[in-house]
């Protein structure tokens, strides 16, 4: 009988905590498309701030496409500069002579 109410518990536990991943996946994909969602907005208000942009044609659509993803580029770029160069950098701080 114990032997039968333990396996018992350890499913119900077991079902409770697939149940809890589920919830945690669901939660962290919301969040991974909220965070998209205002990346995207915030890249393109950014490429196309301050420019006359307009898309009635397709070749209209095919210049702020190659636009945005030359931005796009150019930001990967600078992070990739920035990175390189902080890298670079002593890390070790200042030492005192004894």
């Amino acid at each position: 009988m114990g032997v039968i109410f333990f396996i018992v518990a350890v499913l119900i536990v077991a079902v409770w905590v697939l149940f809890k991943l589920k919830a945690v996946q669901h939660k962290f994909i919301t969040f991974l498309l909220i965070v998209l969602i205002l990346f995207s907005f915030f890249s393109f208000y950014l490429a196309f701030n301050g420019k006359d942009i307009s898309i009635k044609k397709i070749s209209d659509l095919e210049k702020v496409t190659n636009l945005y993803f030359s931005w796009l580029g150019n930001v990967f770029n600078n992070m990739k500069f920035i990175t390189t160069q902080a890298v670079k950098m002593n890390w070790e701080g200042n030492k005192t002579a004894d």
